[in-house]
């Protein structure tokens, strides 16, 4: 789990870029794509916004825990075992994300679009496969009402307690969804235009965003088991949260624009 710096203005920031990342997750991008790709064909006017509903629907989730918990705040003390429980679920799921997701770069045929995959997603069943905005929403929600997401939300509401009541953690809150969805919007926009065009330049952007999603999960694991097995690697990124989470979302986006400016080359004969 990511700590939080105690300054209010960083950690404003730092709540915005993490939002940012949430909404890279790989369960993420596998829930909209099946979402995006289901309406494609059932609701081609929805699919493009497929990933800001998501989005919305769980971020009003995050809202109401982080709510929720500084209501309690001063009747709830954390439990040791709350960060390290968070921590070792974080690096579980982004290890078998990463592998799973390599893998299917490199299984995928030559005339195939990679599909990214996803753990949580698989257990919404037929949920995933809906064409209305408020159940696309709905699905979002329920995505949220997981340990990692839950407890974020509840980090978030208990520093912002340090700075006041109820309106820091509905900022923190809102800040984070507001990331998410900036990321999830452009990811559902962007997978309906890569279905829209499955040609050779599209097989390409699509394995492009695979090996990037596969290789961030690998190296924010190994980066996360570092820091709970090396005091000393856990001391010297203490304080350098910001940075960390502005380089992985750098370099997220940054092969995201290379995917997007793929797509919009001319077909390869």
């Amino acid at each position: 789990m990511d700590a939080l710096p105690a300054d209010w203005l960083s950690l404003l920031i730092l709540t915005f870029v993490l939002g940012m990342k949430h909404g890279f997750d790989a369960d993420h991008l596998a829930t909209i794509d099946g979402l995006t790709r289901f309406n494609a064909r059932q609701n081609p006017r929805l699919a493009r916004y497929c990933g800001s509903l998501f989005s919305l629907g769980h971020g009003a989730v995050v809202i109401a825990i982080a709510l929720g918990v500084s209501a309690l705040a001063g009747q709830w003390a954390v439990p040791e075992w709350f960060g390290m429980t968070g921590a070792l679920i974080s690096i579980a799921f982004l290890l078998a994300l990463g592998v799973l997701n390599l893998q299917a770069v490199l299984q995928a045929g030559p005339d195939e679009l990679v599909q990214p995959i996803g753990l949580k997603g698989r257990l919404l069943g037929r949920l995933r496969h809906v064409s209305h905005p408020g159940l696309v929403a709905l699905v979002g929600a329920l995505f949220a009402l997981s340990f990692d997401t839950m407890s974020q939300a509840a980090f978030f509401a208990l520093t912002a307690t340090q700075f006041g009541g109820w309106q820091h953690a509905l900022l923190l809150a809102g800040l984070f969804m507001a990331g998410m969805l900036l990321t999830d919007g452009i990811n559902g926009f962007w997978i309906a235009r890569l279905i829209a065009r499955a040609d050779q330049v599209a097989l390409v952007a699509s394995r492009v965003m695979g090996l990037v999603v596969s290789g961030v999960s690998l190296l924010v694991a190994a980066f996360g088991a570092a820091k709970l097995l090396s005091p000393a690697v856990d001391a010297w990124s203490d304080g350098k949260e910001l940075m960390f989470g502005g380089l992985l979302v750098g370099v997220i986006a940054l092969s995201f624009v290379l995917a997007v400016r793929l797509t919009r080359r001319p077909a390869l004969a």
